[in-house]
């Protein structure tokens, strides 16, 4: 089998999600101090501007777009296509958390999640899959999370939009073997973005319970972001199918194939904590 071809990104456009905040800020901030040009995509316009001043290269692009309008994002394909004609990669770092269990999430608030982090995904990967594949050589990255390995309690929706995102990356991945264009999944562990801080929490939450929850689980992080930030440019210029960040995930991951049906029993205790959403403050 021949070798993989990299990625240059050099004066090639990358297209991020999520791009204004946390792990999609850290991915633009990578790839600008490696050359490349950069799509900025996000719903917050403010960070979007913020982060493009703070950006050292010419000829990247903002564009403020909810990932969840079919016609918005399939527009901003049609807009990216005409203003970057070298669009080589996409980074999906969209994405937001959800605490609460089963009694105290509604229907609502768990389709809201999975359409910001599924739907969100596939709606931006389907509308640039035809620029990616005019290219000689593209790759598509998907930011899953170490609980797309794992399925913890107290984060229902959260676990399954991320299982729900791993699937769609694998079999795309496998529907496109025979084309220039490659799919790779990134698994983090513990990244210090704050996402879990600025997450939402079930409304049937007591908000001081809900944040003494986000702060064990946050306390747990170690991966400072642009650590982070750095093995995903290196695992989407090398075109990798598969890449954990952080011990956790590759203790999870092997955890998970040895005993699929009771990992939970060593993953509960540390966890303990960052999943109770019930007990009352003080």
């Amino acid at each position: 089998m021949a070798r993989m071809r990299r990625l240059d990104v050099r004066g090639r456009t990358t297209v991020i999600t999520g791009a204004a905040s946390g792990m999609g800020a850290e991915v633009a901030r990578e790839l600008d101090r490696r050359g490349a040009r950069l799509a900025l995509v996000d719903r917050n316009a403010e960070g979007l501007e913020a982060l493009a001043v703070d950006l050292s290269s010419t000829g990247h692009s903002t564009h403020v777009v909810d990932l969840t309008d079919d016609d918005a994002v399939f527009a901003l394909a049609a807009d990216l296509e005409a203003t970057h004609p070298h669009i080589q990669a996409l980074i999906t770092c969209a994405g937001s958390s959800m605490l609460g269990d089963i009694d105290q999430l509604t229907m609502a608030e768990m389709r809201w999640l999975m359409d910001v982090n599924l739907w969100g995904t596939v709606n931006i990967t389907k509308a640039l899959l035809p620029a990616l594949r005019r290219r000689p050589e593209a790759h598509i990255t998907h930011l899953v999370s170490i609980y797309g390995l794992a399925a913890p309690a107290g984060r229902i929706p959260y676990a399954m939009s991320k299982f729900a995102v791993r699937g769609f990356t694998e079999s795309l991945r496998h529907e496109l073997e025979d084309s220039k264009v490659t799919v790779g999944a990134i698994y983090p562990a513990g990244v210090k973005t704050g996402i879990i801080l600025h997450g939402r929490y079930a409304a049937g939450i007591d908000p001081a319970v809900a944040q003494r929850a986000a702060a064990a689980q946050a306390a747990m992080y170690h991966t400072e972001p642009a650590d982070a930030a750095r093995r995903i440019v290196e695992a989407t210029i090398a075109r990798r199918p598969r890449t954990m960040i952080g011990r956790e995930a590759r203790l999870v991951d092997l955890l998970a194939r040895v005993t699929p049906t009771r990992y939970w029993v060593p993953m509960r205790r540390p966890l303990r904590d960052a999943i109770d959403t019930t007990t009352p403050v003080g």
